[in-house]
């Protein structure tokens, strides 16, 4: 390395162990005798074109160990989607500080603007490492077993499904809970994780890898609820019809879209709303309720999967070795390689940028409301350890003395 410079950025949604990431690239970085300065950028892409930059080499290990266990983005995060003038703008700047290396730790768009950067650098005759480090609750990245930040995100949705579960068997009805996930189910399945008896909740799971009709949806709550007395269903937030048209949408007399012109689903409650206004309307079930988990599964503290953190920090390191001693620009991916491990894998940005992954269908039973056992054995190591378990009385009824 002839400056030593590198810079490190978090985008996207924050997650319970993006932090690890960030802590893993610069400690790591440490570790090399050509790495003289580590820079951080404030607020992902908006901070590297500002030049709101921030030397990382001096903070000390102790405290970067306190962040790395600490949830959200320590270095601030961005919705910013650039495009190629703005990535030129990235570039310009990486330029004009001498930067020899990128990291940046984010989903799908941030992926992408690793590749746009990339590309320039090239086109340039400009030598610049561009390393993508994953990092997304959706776990939607392509080419990933998992993706880090989605582990500790299905843990806390599994335990408070449980424990909404817990609470409408004690004073019984509807329970809906609106899980984040536009295109992919994997963090509103992970609600399944929380179910311990036969009759337990969810009883009902829709994702949006299958097709949402309201009538059907109706139909399975009704029978579900003459079954057990009650019905406690999850809801992805991107469920849809057969056009492809949001739920929430649909039902909505007013739509409100985020900067892209996408429908706003995290942050509102609506569609947990709506779907229990039909509830009551078509089925005149009289208590029921509905959650929106929004942003609450995102960055929750004390709720967070060893595994998870582990893993966090593990591709950060991985990143900076790749970078280091390798001769290729990539997207650095989990690989599970036994029950339960895994390996880390540089793969190339054209494979990661750009594209979604969802769940897969052995994942999904055929019904379409559930989850299989596949899905539960892939998720499950993922937890951790340490997850909370639920008991039941076993009731010795007393003969009745009055006869009614």
């Amino acid at each position: 390395m002839a400056s030593g410079k590198i810079l490190v950025a978090q985008g996207g949604g924050p997650t319970a162990v993006i932090n690890q990431s960030l802590a893993g690239v610069v400690l790591e970085a440490r570790r090399f005798r050509d790495c003289r300065r580590v820079y951080g950028a404030m607020h992902g892409v908006r901070g590297i074109v500002n030049e709101d930059l921030v030397d990382l080499t001096r903070e000390t290990s102790h405290n970067l160990e306190l962040v790395a266990a600490t949830p959200s983005s320590a270095l601030g995060s961005t919705r910013d989607k650039p495009d190629l003038a703005y990535c030129a703008e990235i570039f310009k700047v990486l330029r004009a500080h001498d930067i020899e290396q990128f990291y940046y730790i984010g989903g799908n768009d941030s992926s992408d603007t690793v590749r746009i950067v990339s590309e320039q650098a090239q086109a340039a005759n400009y030598a610049l490492r561009c390393i993508h480090i994953p990092k997304t609750i959706d776990n939607d990245l392509v080419g990933s077993d998992h993706t880090p930040g989605f582990p500790s995100a299905a843990r806390f949705v599994a335990q408070a499904f449980a424990g909404a579960n817990l609470d409408n068997a004690a004073l019984p009805g509807v329970y809906v809970g609106v899980v984040m996930g536009r295109h992919a189910g994997f963090l509103t399945a992970a609600s399944a994780l929380g179910k311990k008896f036969h009759d337990d909740g969810p009883h009902l799971i829709y994702l949006p890898e299958r097709v949402f009709s309201l009538a059907q949806f109706l139909a399975d709550v009704k029978a579900t609820y003459e079954r057990y007395g009650r019905c406690v269903i999850a809801v992805s937030e991107g469920i849809h019809d057969a056009s492809g048209e949001a739920i929430a949408s649909l039902l909505a007399k007013e739509v409100e879209r985020d900067a892209h012109g996408n429908v706003q689903l995290s942050g509102t409650g609506a569609l947990a709303d709506l779907l229990c206004d039909e509830i009551k309307a078509k089925l005149g079930i009289k208590r029921v309720r509905g959650d929106t988990f929004g942003y609450l599964q995102r960055s929750f503290i004390g709720c967070v999967s060893d595994v998870d953190q582990r893993e966090a920090r593990e591709v950060g390191e991985k990143a900076v070795q790749f970078a280091m001693w390798g001769d290729r620009d990539g997207s650095v991916a989990i690989k599970r390689t036994g029950f339960y491990s895994v390996d880390y894998e540089l793969l190339p940005l054209s494979a990661v940028a750009g594209k979604t992954r969802v769940m897969e269908d052995e994942f999904i039973s055929a019904s379409g409301t559930d989850v299989t056992d596949a899905f539960r054995m892939y998720l499950r190591p993922l937890l951790g350890a340490g997850m909370p378990d639920a008991f039941r009385l076993r009731p010795a009824p007393v003969e009745k003395i009055l006869k009614r």
